[in-house]
């Protein structure tokens, strides 16, 4: 049947929109559209490396087994973006940047809607190193829990203060400067929060004595 003249029947025709480029692995699930958009901008700041999933393997014991033979330290984590097993680590994307990117890390968050949960810090004393963690999350259904972590030299444990972005980091980072010593540059009253004013020690470092 020919058509009439003038009538635009094509555009009356249903169109299938673009479907969304598949996750990188789908053995851990399909993550909700927020995880995925945070993803790809996180991923922006490690333009060479490709984003994996990762697997927590636990061997089990065989029977009989006396000591367990020790296994050789894992060397320190290269920066990137790690996928995680929300179901295991109860988070979905664990970034380590280094410290000159975090506040760019950071801001990708918080221009995500994300909220600052807390910040604490880990003494890897044995490669000479401080890392410091933030954990973040939203407030809506859509869950999606992200890990931004930075490691920093610890005889020089300074990363910048992320207050100028999340103004509640202010005693999450006076709490974390107590335990590990680590500065916060440019933290506007970086005093004790927990220890006494005066206090010379840092609690969670490894090698402190009471």
């Amino acid at each position: 049947m020919e058509k009439p003249r003038g009538c635009l029947i094509e555009s009356l025709e249903p169109t299938i929109p673009p479907q969304p480029e598949q996750g990188f692995s789908e053995s851990f699930g399909a993550l909700n559209m927020i995880c995925e958009k945070t993803k790809l901008a996180l991923q922006i700041l490690f333009p060479e490396t490709k984003l994996e999933p990762v697997a927590s393997i636990t061997e089990p014991a065989s029977e009989g087994e006396g000591k367990k033979a020790k296994t050789p330290a894992a060397p320190p984590r290269q920066n990137g973006l790690l996928e995680r097993d929300y179901s295991v680590h109860g988070y979905h994307l664990d970034a380590q940047v280094s410290p000159d990117q975090l506040l760019r890390a950071v801001t990708i968050l918080d221009e995500a809607e994300f909220f600052i949960e807390s910040i604490t810090g880990v003494d890897w004393i044995k490669d000479g190193q401080l890392e410091v963690i933030y954990d973040f999350s939203r407030y809506d259904f859509d869950t999606c829990r992200v890990v931004i972590r930075t490691r920093i030299d610890r005889k020089n444990p300074v990363v910048p203060t992320i207050t100028g972005i999340y103004a509640g980091a202010n005693w999450h980072e006076r709490e974390t400067h107590d335990f590990f010593g680590i500065k916060f540059a440019g933290h506007p009253h970086l005093i004790p929060l927990l220890l006494p004013e005066d206090a010379d020690f840092h609690p969670l470092l490894k090698d402190f004595k009471a």
